[in-house]
């Protein structure tokens, strides 16, 4: 079990405060095994066994304790016979009938510090302020980086080796146990799929058409990296003869980013400051569900490189929006604290077009923060303060 550290080093400086801490992310991306490496953390810290009441509500034994007042008995209980009793640790906390109750009343006590996961379908980013009244902490958990990918196979291929394996799997943590079975992992990360279609945007929202949001989401997973809008996905089905209004469109592209699926991108416009309201991007969650769904990863090389690195500026804790300066396009912007990065993602700049694009836009910048041009070129490329990285070398040695 590798330790995740860019996870828990989002975990750590609010341990042992009076916060809730959620961890949400896509289904299977690894939150249970995050709330076991917290455990085993405070172990190596010191803290004992019995200081600790751990909990999966997916597991049977449990059935008794799924409604509040019961789980708060128990665990007010615990504390009476067990005085040092404070870190809970509450897996799948959706099953337990009004557990927010639970959870609220809790933390009200002063002297426990918890920590829940739950289903997408029933717990999710904008009800977490309604059900737990703003005393909690929302801790993304997302597919493994290309360098947990490494350490989880304990690889010894070259890294050029490595990253081709993960351009076409992707980084869901269940497929160490096939992943020389390439069409057990197509499988694998299709049911994936159809699990948050069904159970996370359908079910959830009570969308009905099923036919109508694949299509839609087959549309934006085709068009990853590409700036489009709800109007351009609506005047594509009525070119086939069917008739989709733009608000409908924007419903279910949101039920897919509330599940977690799709990761919308704003436009910024560097001149302007400003939001801009049309022609965002959308990424997936992570791109093995697409080679798996959609096919054509290799062929769609430069995207899926984009879908990568969006990604990975995420687990990396920037706020990342698309850049526009006059009618150039800045990939990401990439912002955290004081600090930003511009970022412009290729394949290979093996055309005077291709590094003019590549480079251009960044020179149109006019301030001093860092400008990266990301390529599979191995050569250096960089010029005019502009620096140029071979994009697995980048996303392994940043800090």
């Amino acid at each position: 079990m590798i330790k995740r550290e860019l996870i828990m080093n989002k975990v750590r400086p609010f341990m042992d405060k009076q916060l809730i801490k959620v961890l949400t992310g896509i289904r299977r991306c690894g939150k249970s095994v995050m709330l076991q490496l917290i455990q085993d953390e405070l172990k190596n810290r010191g803290v004992k066994d019995d200081q600790i009441y751990a909990l999966n509500f997916e597991d049977m034994a449990n059935s008794d304790l799924m409604e509040a007042q019961k789980l708060h008995d128990v665990v007010m209980e615990k504390a009476t016979k067990n005085p040092e009793l404070k870190y809970l640790f509450f897996d799948e906390i959706q099953e337990v009938v009004e557990w927010e109750r639970c959870i609220n009343s809790l933390l009200s006590k002063g002297k426990f510090d918890i920590y829940i996961t739950g289903s997408n379908a029933t717990l999710l980013s904008g009800e977490l302020a309604t059900f737990l009244a703003g005393r909690y902490i929302e801790i993304h958990v997302y597919p493994f980086s290309f360098e947990e990918f490494i350490l989880l196979y304990e690889s010894e291929e070259s890294v050029d080796k490595n990253f081709e394996q993960y351009i076409q799997f992707g980084g869901f943590p269940f497929l160490q146990h096939f992943i020389e079975e390439p069409i057990a992992v197509a499988q694998y990360l299709k049911d994936i799929y159809s699990s948050v279609l069904i159970k996370d945007v359908m079910k959830r929202n009570q969308f009905r058409d099923v036919d109508l949001l694949e299509r839609i989401l087959l549309y934006v997973i085709a068009h990853v990296g590409e700036t489009f809008s709800a109007n351009a996905i609506s005047k594509f089905f009525k070119s086939e003869g069917r008739k989709v209004a733009p608000e409908t469109v924007m419903n279910q592209l949101k039920g897919c980013e509330e599940a977690f699926l799709f990761h919308r991108v704003p436009r910024i416009d560097l001149v302007g400051k400003q939001i801009l309201q049309v022609n965002e991007k959308y990424y997936i969650a992570d791109h093995g569900l697409r080679q798996a769904v959609y096919g054509n990863n290799q062929r769609d090389i430069g995207r899926i490189l984009e879908n990568i690195v969006y990604m990975e500026m995420l687990r990396r804790g920037y706020t990342v929006r698309v850049g526009r300066v006059g009618n150039r396009e800045v990939d990401f912007v990439c912002d955290k604290a004081e600090q930003r990065i511009y970022l412009q993602v290729a394949y290979l700049l093996a055309s005077d077009e291709t590094v003019a694009r590549a480079f251009g836009s960044l020179l149109a910048i006019e301030d001093n923060f860092p400008k990266y041009v990301l390529s599979m070129d191995r050569f250096d490329m960089g010029r005019q303060g502009i620096l140029h990285r071979y994009i697995p070398d980048f996303i392994l040695q940043m800090e």
